[in-house]
């Protein structure tokens, strides 16, 4: 491996573009179910009112999958920084006496 080697936080195009279709068919479900549980429930002409549940439900499906898939997204970033990292090399930040043996004992 390089020395030069920089981790970066950018996941990969496929994992983006499936972060992205999860997002759409999360808020395709949300405006669903939202306008379904009005449809059932409403009699006579409620189309204004069932319309407006469906883009209340397509907006909270959407935003609830772009939070797991944020999180997904980041984790997998820093996954794969730990997966680079070098064996033997100290991480950022641990400089002597920093480290800590089992159990949180000096070593």
């Amino acid at each position: 491996m390089p020395d030069d080697y920089a981790p970066s936080a950018l996941p990969s195009q496929g994992a983006r573009v499936l972060a992205f279709a999860s997002i759409l068919l999360g808020g395709l479900c949300g405006g669903l179910i939202g306008w379904a549980l009005v449809d059932i429930q409403c009699t006579g002409d409620c189309g204004v009112v069932a319309g407006i549940a469906g883009l209340i439900g397509a907006v909270l499906g959407a935003a609830g999958v772009a939070v797991v898939a944020v999180l997904a997204l980041r984790a997998m970033g820093e996954w794969r920084t730990i997966q680079h990292r070098q064996p033997g090399k100290p991480e950022p930040g641990a400089g002597p006496g920093t480290s800590a043996g089992p159990n949180g004992a000096e070593p």
